[in-house]
């Protein structure tokens, strides 16, 4: 071994000497090195192989390179050549950003660093998440319109003026090591199994023996597939099988087996059985040499580090890319290293692949002439490498062929490849090439059973399509013409494919079997649109290119034409007008949807004419071969197809044909599909004589023969009323074909113009948000059209509120450019738009009539089109559709037939009342009103159209079309004026029939008026109805209607009721304690909904609950705490809250049989679905609110308020005789006699009781003579659901099993009892609200309940065992009880004691026969010497914690209390060595304690109330200042203004307690500083701080580092929103495993965090996630909006996010009300999924 390694440490030195021959010696330090670095597989022997590997082998290469230190030249490096370009790298999950502004298209993105240090961060600019493959465009000139250059990339950033420059003699070693580095990196990495090392690597040890079996990752098998087959193969447990197959992913390879040949194969064979055993293909396997693995991964680490040395020279890089473009000698063909890389990709594994892309992207790519080179060489290995992706079973990402996005993109290599490298035909042969399966006999596509997975692979060429046609050029070189049009003529090969692929026939008789597989030539479709549109513009950029491609295009769409000569043409005839068509027939002979070809060509031709170049089309193509005929045939064939589709013709034909159907309307692909079909007919239409055209469109809709006269040929209902569908479709046709011109090129109208068109009818239905608006639009992503631009100059935007989005509003003066039949409207989507437009004309008062807006003039080359509005055919259609509406026969018409049809009428008068204000004097040849008042027929009772109008205004199936029938009457008239204006002659009427028109007309207006002021008057009288109605409701239903009122954000008042008394004393202790003056509550069971009176004598009404741990009020946020378990004893509550149990409930009352009942059913219900996946568990007694559905896990039993009035003589007289201190006497006495022994832990203890000089003897029995009375008497009933829910609360707050006699269960009462108020409190005071009045009726209802259930459950447990509690609570506050293992007075909360104590103080009044109660008289002694104790108790700690402050520089007027706190500070620091206080002024601990005790006194108030229902004082329903609230506080519960009072009055009872507390250790040590005090007030927890800027939190993210891997793989950066940590979710690096349990991250920091329940924001996705234990979440909004209001899940629109703060405040109370639960619930039971998320593992 010493003599191995010194002969590698001679070899390294050789380095040195730079004139040694580095070939040889560099082989041999490999050949040496690589043995010794790697002795497992990928495995290292010392802890950094990086460092080995830098110190053995690279940094003698560098001193070989440099000649000198490579640290000190690397810095030169670094300092003194900045790149060209920035060129990160993009890893999957790093965001990338889009100017919508300045980039060039949308493949033209920056990393998070150059766009914080660019001018785009202040533009409109998107946000992606990439999925890895990329690289920085900053810097590239040709990416941006404006701002190419962040501030770190700006050229003159660096010293680059410096002078330091690469020399001759370093570059001349580059040129001697890089070939030989380069060499050695390729022969390993492009590595096959059989292959043998190298002979220039044969010279190390001879390991030959030494084997490794190596799994390569896949796409096609699943992890479950890796797990079984390494389980079986290995023989090993499930974590070691998912820990390799995580590595295999991760690294694209991982070692499974070492050892000899034999054993390796073995694994190997094993591996392929098992894999194909649950998969059609085996795993990915193979042995290789220990030496070959071993040199790889040196490979790999120099190719590292030579990437690292290329970005810092642009002479490395110039010199590294032109040896990679030598020819090889080794090989026959002249291939070069790009080219065997390029052609090697598929396969090679992730690892390898990324470090020779990175390669590339850092040499090639940064500079700008040799990557011209290399997209030649890629260009040319474009055909082989797509077909060897098709069978690649890795992602795109970590292909080859991602790099084509950043070549194709580049719009000077675009133009340089289509010129010399003819790409757009090498790209289009690719795509036949690809897809040679899919040909049928007829040389076109069939896709049936086709691979997803495989036509995924191929819309990357369609993909690559698109990019080198993204730039449209400005100047054309005749070369670069040469080649676009063989590239379009090879792009008309593969759509010469796709015309008239997939034919179908219609069923007739039976329903097909099976439907065939459309969504392939869909997607293909969808692909090419944008592809499509982009050749059409090129071809429009230059006349001569679009003249041959047009010609070409139209030979193609001819030669797909089949021959139908064999076929005699049919004669149509109608009134006097005959054609000859072929026979076909839509709903019996084959029809495609798909007719690319055509649809190109109809784009050319309005290309054509929007350039006037339609004048040159006799010279290209003769009138006799244009045969427009043949040209709309397929297109026509396809709109009949979609129209008997929508008349149900097809139903048989199952759900293929109505697929296609919508999508060949729908947004995504409707550009290239349907609206060039309409375009299409359009150009049929003005070169067809218009009798002729209407002909074809009625003979190919089979129309014929029903519209050949009025009355219908057949009786039979079915085929009538599939007439009149189809009639209505052929109509909508005629009225697309006629008035949708909003097409550069038909008319003289722009692209804007059209998109501004399609916003303001999507906002006719309805106002929409931005987001609505942008998806039912086409993409304007390629072009220049600004969409927000559009939507502002039409609509407004209405900001939103606190939840829902913005949404933008239609402006008043565009609603008349509404077209009720715009072509773009689904049938759902214009029935939503007419009512909506008929209801604002209503609530306006005008007419409802919708009218057409006057469409936009046709170009001259489509003038003609306009004809068919006054045809013949045209004519007959019309009036034979009229005539039919007044017949007495409905079934032989529609409405929608009808309203068509005065549609079209419309059309053609606005057409005339256009060209007549047009010409002026001019002859005007468009005589549509003279047509249209001619009688179609020599028949006596035929009618003219004009007469058959006057007639539709008597049909009363027509009422709502009569508005529309007035609007075409005055039409008439202003043509027919227009008409005598210009001195025309149009159609004769006589003046009767006008008068008549306009006495109808006024009778008509003044009808209007009548009845609009009847539906005014008719609203107003049930409006007042419906408000008295509701009054009714509410006073009879007021717990329903705040539950509601809640549920909208609304707080009510409801307790007032029970607070308004009249007379009495407003104080809820001592001896003036106020009267107890219940309110007689009448429930409704909501169940059974009997009332019932709530009484301890009638059924027992319970109220819904749900319990849960909380860590709202914690001050010790992010520290685990134990706060559970069976060894867990909770009576004494932390000051600091770390955890505690929270009761809630929705208001809903039951009788607590109806609830048994209920949730018996559920449970059965539940058994009999055992494949349910329910979101409550029943288990532990959960379940949804009949009612609202709120989550509960239990119920809470009602228990009223007692009346009770304390007579305030016999009070005073007692408080005489029972002072303080002979009340603890009496106490301390009845104490002793019970003989307690207080366990803890393995030891008992018995209380040590103190006497003061003046204590009294007393009996044991002498606490009764103060008063007893004989305690509340329970039902059995009430007994058990008191023992349900204490068991409900011990479970959840403890996470324990029920165990109805453990002894913890009072306690854990008690706790939620406190913990709930607290929360309250908190809550009330985040948002100023008032104590009283102010509480949701929930709140106020759960209260009430859960304090009066508190009270009540002590009659069900042992009273021994409440005594011990109370014992125990006490001893840490009376000053005569002492009792060993008491906590320090400051490490407990006072108010849990507080509220302990008073509940479990009755029960020193229990005796062993007799159950007695304290009297209402004693029991308010008892309550306030308690709350006083207490209370100083509580003065002493915020002192205590006051005591480590610094002196304060301000200083406020004296007072009482000043004075008096700093004499008592004086006197405790007597009692305390090294108490602080005493030095601090009077008036700042007196603002200390005021400040500090306000939360406990509010708690308290809330507390007594409503445990003793004494009505507080008006002052604390009102938001007060904290003096005010302080003196209305103490006045309630009867506590002296002065708080120091109580030490004066009490200070020789209480002296004792304090001199204790003084030896207390705990206590003293928080004067040295060694254990840390709880500030008074506690703080208000809030959510984490957020930033404005959404970007701003996805900068952190980038910089997140999972801290238990080290891989760059993809992360899924989650942010605690209770925290503020960010964690690694959804990946197993982070699993933990909990209670035996594995977790996933965010799962187990919920548990300590937040109980379980927690808020997370998933950084990446913009997506909030609340989590409520193991097995339950869902997703929230984020609090984060982009400029339109609207949340963006998943980035999926990208624009820049805001804040929300009321978004976040409306989070913040969700946690802080505790209704996380109850969302989470609301939000599964709305969308039930089958296979449910596994939250266990976020």
């Amino acid at each position: 071994m010493e003599e191995a390694k010194r002969e590698r440490e001679e070899l390294s030195s050789r380095l040195f000497d730079n004139t040694v021959d580095f070939a040889s010696t560099f082989h041999q330090l490999l050949a040496n090195y690589a043995s010794s670095l790697y002795t497992n597989g990928v495995q290292t022997q010392v802890e950094d192989q990086g460092q080995l590997f830098q110190v053995g082998i690279l940094t003698p290469i560098e001193w070989y390179l440099f000649g000198q230190d490579p640290n000190t030249f690397m810095e030169k490096l670094r300092e003194n050549e900045a790149p060209p370009l920035c060129g990160k790298v993009f890893r999957g999950g790093e965001t990338t950003y889009s100017c919508r502004d300045c980039a060039i298209d949308p493949t033209c993105v920056l990393c998070m660093d150059c766009f914080q240090n660019s001018i785009h961060k202040n533009h409109r600019y998107k946000m992606r998440s990439s999925m890895g493959g990329g690289f920085c465009d900053c810097g590239d000139t040709e990416a941006w319109k404006s701002g190419p250059y962040c501030k770190i990339h700006v050229p003159g950033a660096s010293n680059q003026e410096a002078g330091f420059r690469l020399t001759e003699e370093l570059l001349f070693q580059t040129r001697k090591v890089f070939p030989i580095v380069i060499q050695y990196i390729m022969d390993m990495l492009i590595w096959e199994e059989q292959k043998s090392l190298p002979a220039y690597l044969n010279a190390g040890p001879d390991k030959s023996d030494h084997y490794f079996c190596v799994l390569y990752s896949d796409e096609h098998h699943s992890n479950d597939h890796f797990i079984y087959s390494l389980q079986r193969s290995l023989g090993c447990d499930m974590k070691e099988a998912q820990a390799i197959t995580n590595a295999a992913e991760r690294e694209g390879r991982t070692t499974v087996k070492e050892g000899t040949l034999e054993d390796c194969q073995g694994i190997a064979e094993k591996l392929k059985t098992y894999s194909e055993n649950v998969s059609l293909r085996p795993l990915h396997v193979e042995v290789l040499n220990f030496l070959v693995m071993a040199h790889q991964t040196s490979a790999c680490s120099l190719g590292i580090w030579l990437n690292k040395l290329l970005a810092y020279s642009s002479d490395f890089r110039q010199i590294f890319c032109h040896l990679c473009l030598e020819p090889l000698a080794s090989t026959s063909k002249e291939l070069c290293y790009v080219s065997l890389f390029i052609l090697s990709d598929a396969r090679l594994h992730k690892d390898f692949k990324k470090v020779l892309h990175d390669l590339i992207f850092s040499s090639f790519f940064m500079e700008m002439e040799y990557k011209k080179l290399f997209a030649i060489e890629f260009v040319k290995c474009y055909k082989k490498v797509q077909k060897e992706y098709m069978d690649d079973e890795r992602d795109r990402n970590v292909s080859i062929t991602a790099i084509s996005v950043q070549v194709f993109t580049v719009p000077t290599l675009a133009r340089m490849l289509i010129e010399e490298e003819s790409v757009i035909r090498v790209l289009t042969e690719a795509l036949l090439g690809v897809l040679p399966e899919y040909l049928d006999s007829e040389n076109k596509f069939n896709f049936q059973g086709y691979s997803q997975d495989r036509f995924c692979r191929v819309y990357a060429i369609i993909y690559d399509l698109k990019y080198i046609l993204i730039s449209i050029p400005t100047s054309w070189t005749e070369k670069l013409k040469e080649k676009f049009i063989e590239g379009f003529n090879s792009l008309l090969r593969v759509l010469s494919c796709m015309q008239d692929m997939e034919a179908i026939s219609r069923m007739i008789g039976q329903h097909v079997e099976m439907d065939s597989d459309w969504e392939a030539a869909i997607a293909m479709q969808m692909q090419l649109k944008n592809v499509l549109m982009l050749i059409q513009e090129w071809c429009a950029s230059n006349e001569v290119v679009l003249l041959k491609t047009y010609k070409d295009c139209h030979r193609g769409v001819l030669q797909c034409i089949k021959p139908v000569t064999s076929h005699q043409k049919t004669l149509v005839e109608m009134c006097g007008h005959s054609y000859q068509s072929y026979p076909f027939k839509v709903s019996r002979d084959p029809v495609s949807i798909h007719l690319p070809l055509s649809r190109v060509l109809a784009g050319l031709h309005s290309q054509m004419n929007k350039m006037g170049l339609i004048t040159k089309l006799p010279e290209i193509i003769s009138p006799n071969d244009f045969q427009v005929e043949l040209l709309i045939e397929s297109p026509l064939r396809c709109l009949v197809l979609a129209g008997q589709v929508a008349a149900e013709m097809w139903k048989r034909n199952g759900l293929t044909i109505v697929s296609q159907v919508f999508y060949y309307q729908d947004v995504k692909c409707r550009e290239e599909m349907y609206d060039k079909d309409i375009m299409m007919l359009q150009i049929g239409a003005s070169y067809m004589d218009p009798n002729s055209f209407l002909l074809l469109v009625l003979d190919r809709f089979e129309l014929v023969e029903a519209l050949s006269k009025v009355s219908m040929p057949t009786k039979d209902m079915d085929q009538t009323r599939q007439w009149n569908s189809l009639i209505e479709e052929m109509l909508h046709v005629l009225i697309c074909i006629i008035g949708e011109r909003f097409m550069p090129g038909v008319s003289n109208v722009t692209k804007e113009e059209c998109m501004m068109r399609e916003i303001i009818h999507l906002l006719c239905i309805e106002p929409m948000a931005h987001s609505a608006i942008a998806t039912a639009l086409p993409e304007t992503e390629n072009t220049d059209i600004c969409l927000d631009t559009l939507i502002n100059k039409v609509a407004t935007f209405k900001k939103p509120g606190v939840s829902g989005h913005g949404v933008y509003e239609l402006k008043d003066e565009y609603l008349n450019h509404f077209n009720v039949f715009f072509y773009h409207y689904t049938k759902t989507q214009r029935s939503k738009a007419e009512h909506t437009q008929k209801k604002r004309r209503k609530q306006e008062n005008s007419s409802e009539a919708l009218p057409p807006p006057p469409p936009p003039e046709f170009t001259p080359a489509f003038q003609n089109v306009s004809n068919l509005l006054c045809c013949d055919v045209m004519m007959h259609l019309l009036r034979t559709i009229l005539q039919r509406a007044t017949k007495e026969d409905v079934i032989m018409w529609t409405e929608g037939m009808i309203q068509m049809a005065l549609h079209i009428i419309a059309l053609g008068l606005l057409e005339e009342k256009h060209q007549l204000q047009k010409a002026a004097d001019g002859e005007v040849t468009f005589d549509f009103t003279y047509k249209a008042s001619r009688i179609g027929s020599s028949d006596v009772n035929a009618l003219s159209l004009v007469a058959m109008l006057e007639n539709l205004k008597g049909v009363p199936q027509l009422e709502s079309q009569k508005d529309m029938v007035s609007w075409v009457w005055q039409l008439l008239e202003t043509v027919k004026r227009l008409h005598e204006k210009s001195g025309q002659t149009a159609f004769v009427m006589s003046s009767s029939d006008v008068k008549a028109n306009e006495g109808q007309s006024s009778q008509d207006k003044e009808k209007r008026k009548q009845k609009a002021e009847a539906a005014r008057l008719h609203r107003q009288k049930i409006m007042a109805q419906m408000s008295a109605m509701q009054k009714n409701f509410i006073e009879t239903n007021k717990l329903l209607y705040d539950t509601s009122q809640e549920a909208q954000g609304t707080s009510t008042p409801a307790e007032e009721h029970s607070l308004t008394v009249v007379g009495g004393s407003k104080i809820t202790l001592g001896p003036r304690r106020g009267p107890s003056v219940p309110e007689k509550e009448v429930l409704t069971c909501i169940l059974c909904q009997e009332e019932q009176e709530v009484r301890l004598d009638r059924s027992t009404m319970v109220l819904t609950a749900c319990v849960q741990k909380s860590t709202t009020l914690s001050q010790s946020r992010g520290i685990a705490v134990i706060q559970s378990g069976e060894t867990f004893n909770p009576l004494f509550t932390s000051p600091e809250l770390p955890c505690g149990t929270h009761t809630g409930s929705c208001g809903h009352v039951m009788h607590v049989t109806c609830w048994q009942k209920f949730f018996d059913a559920m449970q059965m219900n539940t058994r009999q679905r055992l494949h349910v996946d329910l979101i409550y568990d029943l288990g532990n007694g959960e379940y949804l609110c009949p009612l609202c559905k709120c989550h509960c896990n239990s119920v809470i039993p009602i228990i009223p308020i007692v009346a009770e009035q304390v007579n305030s003589a016999d009070a005073e007289s007692l408080g005489e005789v029972l002072s303080l201190s002979r009340w603890l006497d009496v106490v301390g006495t009845r104490i002793s006699g019970y003989n307690l022994k207080i366990s803890k832990g393995e030891k008992s203890f018995s209380p040590e009781f103190l006497k003061s000089e003046n204590s009294q003897s007393h009996e044991f029995r002498s606490i009764l003579s103060f008063g007893v009375q004989s305690p509340p008497q329970y039902s059995a009933s009430t007994k058990e659901i008191l023992v349900h829910f204490a068991n409900t609360v011990y479970c959840t707050g403890l996470n324990v099993p029920p165990n109805e006699s453990d002894p913890r269960l009072p306690i854990m009462t008690w706790n939620t009892c406190a913990f709930t108020i607290q929360s309250i409190e908190s809550l009330l005071r985040d948002e100023d609200k008032p104590l009283f009045g102010s509480l949701q009726n929930r709140q106020h209802a759960g209260l009430k309940a859960l304090v009066k259930f508190a009270e009540a459950q002590r009659v069900t447990c042992p009273q021994a065992t409440i005594q011990s509690h109370l014992v125990q609570l006490l001893a840490v506050f009376l000053p005569n009880i002492k009792l060993e293992g008491t906590p320090s007075f400051l490490s407990v909360d006072v108010f849990h004691l507080l509220v302990g104590s008073v509940l479990a103080f009755p029960s020193l009044y229990c005796e062993e026969v007799v159950g007695l109660h304290p009297s209402s008289v004693i029991a308010s002694y008892n309550h306030l010497y308690l709350f006083h104790l207490l209370t100083m108790t509580h003065i002493l700690q915020i002192i205590f914690s006051s005591a480590t402050d610094d002196l304060p520089s301000t200083m406020p007027s004296d007072c009482e209390e000043a004075h008096n706190a700093a004499a008592l500070c004086q006197e405790l620091s007597l009692l305390f060595s090294g108490f602080r206080a005493a030095d601090l002024p009077g008036w700042y601990i007196w603002d200390c304690v005021k400040k500090g005790i306000v939360p406990y006194l509010r708690c308290s108030a809330l507390f007594f109330h409503y445990l003793l229902g004494v009505t507080p004082p008006d002052e604390l329903k009102s938001s007060l200042a904290t003096e005010d609230q302080l003196e209305a506080l103490c006045s309630y519960l009867c506590l002296p203004t002065n708080l120091f009072v109580l030490f004066q009055e009490y200070w020789d009872t209480v002296k004792p307690l304090i001199q204790r507390w003084g030896s207390d250790l705990s206590v003293l040590s928080t004067f040295t500083g060694n254990r840390s005090v709880i500030r008074y007030p506690r703080n208000l927890n809030t959510l984490t701080e957020l930033p404005e800027d959404y970007s701003v939190l996805l900068n952190q993210a980038s910089y997140f580092r999972c801290p238990k891997s080290q891989d760059a793989e993809r992360k899924h950066p989650v942010l605690c929103l209770l925290c503020g940590a960010i964690l690694c979710s959804q990946n197993t690096c982070c699993q933990e495993v909990v209670n035996g349990e594995e977790l996933g991250a965010c799962t187990a920091h919920a548990l300590h965090c937040g109980a379980g329940i927690c808020i997370f924001l998933k950084v990446r996705e913009c997506k909030v996630v609340l989590i409520e234990g193991k097995t339950r979440g869902c997703l929230y909004p984020a609090p984060y909006l982009d400029e339109y209001g609207e949340t963006d899940p998943g980035l999926k629109r990208g624009n820049p996010l805001r804040l929300s703060h009321e978004r976040y405040r409306k989070l913040h109370l969700m946690w802080q009300q505790h209704c996380i639960i109850e969302e989470i619930a609301r939000s599964l039971e709305i969308s039930q999924t089958f296979f449910g998320f596994n939250w266990s593992l976020l």
